[in-house]
């Protein structure tokens, strides 16, 4: 990929986590949302660094004060026990990338076991984080099964249907993407 194309796929994803946390089916405590679709997108389909960094972007837009987190935005959403969620979306991006373009060509298997990987890591950082803020910033502490139950049995199901979305979409389009522009025109006759 060149520079220019780089940018562009990294902002269209940023855009696309940003209109994914708007999509949304309340449950307790954490929000479903379509932002984990993007965010595996982008491991997927740009790689981990990119993929992670358009993330990361996303992150820093929300914490500078856009509204564009499921719940808000500013510096203070970093208080909320769901922002460790937002922080496994970087990680998970990267683990998601890491493995699914570890080959030229993944297969969908290959493509579904870096999103389940990708699923683990945001998991643990969001339930880690809930559970540190919970208990050292509320005050209130929370007990391993409430926990487990409100920020994981509840929440995955949705989650582990988009990881098999991912990977179906991220095979139908790495050829797409990773088409050079020159050998389309080529095809073309340009």
């Amino acid at each position: 990929m060149n520079k220019t194309r780089d940018l562009s796929y990294m902002a269209l994803f940023t855009a696309l986590i940003t209109a994914g946390a708007f999509i949304k089916i309340p449950i307790p405590v954490v929000p479903f949302t379509l932002q984990y679709l993007f965010t595996m997108l982008a491991g997927i389909l740009l790689g981990a660094k990119r993929g992670a960094f358009s993330v990361l972007c996303y992150l820093i837009l929300g914490l500078l004060g856009l509204p564009i987190f499921a719940q808000g935005g500013g510096i203070a959403y970093v208080l909320n026990p769901t922002f460790g969620y937002l922080i496994g979306f970087v990680l998970g991006a990267y683990v998601t990338g890491r493995i699914a373009r570890g080959v030229k060509s993944p297969s969908l298997w290959r493509l579904l076991a870096a999103d389940f990987a990708g699923l683990l890591v945001v998991y643990a950082c969001g339930m880690l984080y809930y559970w540190a803020i919970v208990t050292f910033y509320v005050g209130s502490g929370i007990g391993i099964g409430t926990l487990f139950l409100y920020c994981f049995v509840l929440a995955v199901p949705g989650d582990v249907a988009l990881c098999f979305l991912a990977a179906f979409l991220g095979k139908r389009l790495i050829p797409v993407l990773s088409t050079d522009i020159s050998s389309i025109e080529l095809r073309k006759g340009a």
